[in-house]
């Protein structure tokens, strides 16, 4: 079993609190490391959890895990385990799990989880759905896709998401909910869909000036960030303004997400402020 087998892999750094009297990773922790990356599994095909068995009406179950030892991971080590749905039955999902010390393969294992109902824990078949969704995630396609339109059109899923992130998450005011600007004309949407439907991701674009657009509102699900959906959105979002001949673009970015805008090729400019409670850095990039 190599890394390449992997489409998905997660990476973790062993802690201290992991390690046994042998200096090296106590055996049961690697199940833990196995759970860890399948809730990141889940990110990369895009499924929030809880929604997505609340939408099928069901829930995984583990039936049963199975682990092989072939060498030790140490303290401070930086590990990668891979994680590939290997087999989809009638109503149980196999998946194929291994960790990594570079290419060396330490651990490997195999969970296998069952589609039930969640009251009563009697199988059911796996919807065709979710079957979609790893057997696209698995060849290599798309999980997801970006829409771009007016607040007519986006608005209700936006506002969802907005609700979400803003409003339930960072407590803002219905003010740094919706205004007056998303209803106005020129205003672009785009929201990011996965393929059953679920929007997950949402940005907005504006006019500022003469050739100057301005992308505000972006936020991303909770369960799904670090799926690369805000980099589409806001990829989307940029190719509108580029469409339609605007020379640069501006943000107002929080602080936490200034890493983020610079990977893409934002820069910022003058101080940092605050705004509804919460630090900003202003930021542009030329089209």
């Amino acid at each position: 079993m190599k890394r390449s087998d992997f489409r998905f892999l997660e990476r973790l750094r062993v802690r201290w609190a992991e390690v046994d009297l042998q200096k090296i990773v106590f055996n049961g922790h690697y199940l833990m490391y196995f759970d860890t990356a399948v809730a990141g599994y889940w990110r990369a095909l895009a499924l929030p959890y809880h929604e997505t068995m609340t939408q099928l009406q069901g829930d995984l179950f583990m039936r049963k895990a199975t682990v092989e030892y072939a060498a030790s991971a140490r303290y401070d080590e930086q590990l990668a385990v891979g994680m590939r749905c290997a087999r989809i039955g009638n109503s149980s999902l196999v998946f194929v799990a291994a960790v990594f010390r570079g290419e060396q393969l330490l651990v490997q294992g195999e969970l296998v989880y069952v589609f039930a109902d969640p009251a009563t824990q009697t199988s059911r078949p796996v919807p065709a759905a979710l079957r979609q969704m790893f057997e696209s995630f698995e060849a290599g396609q798309p999980v997801f896709a970006v829409h771009t339109g007016d607040w007519a059109t986006l608005g209700a899923e936006a506002l969802g998401i907005r609700q979400a992130v803003f409003a339930d998450e960072l407590r803002l005011a219905a003010a740094g909910v919706v205004d007056e600007t998303d209803a106005a004309a020129g205003a672009v949407h785009a929201v990011a869909r996965n393929l059953m439907g679920l929007a997950l991701a949402s940005g907005r674009l504006q006019g500022a000036a003469p050739g100057v657009a301005q992308v505000s509102r972006m936020a991303t699900l909770a369960a799904v960030r670090g799926g690369h959906l805000g980099r589409a959105v806001l990829a989307a979002l940029l190719e509108v303004a580029r469409q339609r001949g605007d020379r640069e673009v501006v943000l107002m970015a929080q602080a936490s997400a200034v890493g983020f805008y610079e990977q893409l090729g934002f820069q910022g400019q003058g101080a940092a402020f605050e705004e509804a409670g919460l630090p900003h850095q202003a930021m542009r990039m030329a089209l």
